[in-house]
């Protein structure tokens, strides 16, 4: 379970990103159970069992030796946070952005 997929959720013109954890591959594309909770779209829950392809999924991540990989769009979003809440990320989940 050390890795994981962001993916794109739409909801009429809402749309939302979610990490996916944990995924597998499926015969039409992936699946795997949403890690987040919803804070703009109302038709998904966390734990949420979902379907996706490919053209669905916005990041990806894995850790390796305790550092993130990938992850991009939560390195976008630490510039945009408190130095404090930035730094908590950082120290407690591995990231290097």
């Amino acid at each position: 379970d050390k890795f994981k997929l962001k993916v794109m959720i739409v909801d009429g013109d809402a749309t939302e990103h979610f990490w996916v954890i944990p995924f597998k591959r499926t015969a039409s594309g992936f699946a795997g159970i949403l890690a987040n909770e919803p804070e703009i779209v109302q038709n998904v829950v966390y734990g949420q069992y979902i379907e996706f392809s490919r053209d669905d999924i916005s990041d990806w991540g894995y850790i390796r030796d305790g550092h993130q990989v990938g992850s991009y769009t939560v390195c976008v979003m630490l510039k945009k946070m408190s130095e404090q809440d930035a730094d908590d990320l950082r120290s407690n989940y591995g990231f290097d952005c």
